[in-house]
């Protein structure tokens, strides 16, 4: 039995583990709209599992970054957003889509939860390691919280590199050229650390992406190893 002190306010709201066909609809037409700014490469796709739990790695360029990603999968992914969305007209548009509320800066155990759940449900976990956007300026220092995820769920870290999403209506009409990248999948062993695992995904992540985006992680340690 919950108590006051257990209670969240963000369990009053309904958050889908499962793909709707209202979430099929919303996202084949927000993708048509994407066709008028964006031209989109899809590569690796082979790596990617059309089912069980799985968590996709992304860097993290801008806030369109979901809309690529999703758009190159063929199952939904459900997304952290920073808690602030949800408390404007866009909160039912998000949940619909998949999203759930993070308060960033801080250790949120109503998101930490709500993440265990979607990988309890066999379903597919996007995640930005970073933890904020870089622009395109090249990786950030990741955080470990994708790497203890996954080595609390035992499920795999799919690396997932994105270019050119930064360049979305800076060249309009014409239309931004953008590559998602899939890589081959990382699974946790059993002497991983959150801090080991964090690494191999973060340079694996770096490799995937052109050098100029490849920011604190452009060179690997010597003797490090994937």
């Amino acid at each position: 039995m919950n108590t006051s002190q257990d209670f969240d306010p963000r369990d009053r709201k309904k958050y889908s583990l499962e793909e709707t066909k209202f979430r099929r609809i919303l996202i084949w037409s927000i993708c048509n709209l994407f066709r008028a700014i964006m031209v989109m490469k899809m590569e690796g796709l082979e790596h990617f599992p059309l089912d069980g739990a799985v968590i996709i790695a992304a860097n993290h360029n801008t806030n369109f970054d979901v809309f690529p990603m999703q758009f190159a999968l063929p199952r939904p992914i459900f997304f952290m957003g920073k808690a602030e969305l949800f408390n404007t007209p866009l909160d039912p548009l998000l949940r619909n889509l998949g999203a759930f509320p993070v308060y960033r800066g801080e250790k949120d155990e109503w998101a930490m939860r709500y993440a265990r759940k979607v990988l309890a449900h066999r379903q597919t976990l996007g995640m930005f390691p970073e933890g904020t956007r870089s622009m395109g300026r090249g990786l950030n220092v990741a955080k470990t919280g994708t790497a203890r995820m996954a080595i609390e769920m035992n499920c795999p870290i799919i690396p997932m590199a994105v270019t050119g999403s930064d360049q979305f209506f800076k060249g309009f009409p014409q239309r931004s050229s953008v590559t998602v990248k899939l890589l081959p999948p990382i699974l946790p062993n059993p002497h991983d650390t959150p801090l080991s695992l964090t690494d191999r995904l973060m340079f694996t992540l770096a490799a995937g992406l052109p050098e100029s985006m490849r920011g604190v992680y452009a060179e690997a340690p010597k003797g490090f190893r994937k």
